[in-house]
C-alpha cells in the first residue's frame, strides 16, 4: 500500500457524511463527559420557547402554569 493510498483521520473525517447540530452536541457531551450541560441547555430551550409562545395566541394558558 503506497503512502497515497493511505487516509489519515484527518481526510476520513473531510470526507465523512455531515452531523446534525444535536447530533454534534451529544457526541461532545459524550467524549468530553460534560453531562452537566444538558439540563442548562434543557432549561435555556425551555425559557426561549416561552418567551416565543408569549406573543402569540398561547400567551393566556401559559400565564395560568405561574
Amino acid at each position: 500500500m503506497s503512502e497515497s493510498d493511505k487516509k489519515t483521520a484527518f481526510q476520513e473525517a473531510a470526507q465523512a457524511q455531515e452531523q446534525g447540530l444535536v447530533a454534534e452536541f451529544v457526541q461532545f457531551l459524550k467524549e468530553n463527559k460534560k453531562w452537566w450541560m444538558a439540563p442548562i441547555l434543557l432549561v435555556l430551550l425551555m425559557m426561549g420557547a416561552l418567551i416565543l409562545l408569549s406573543g402569540s395566541a398561547a400567551a393566556p394558558f401559559i400565564y395560568t402554569l405561574f
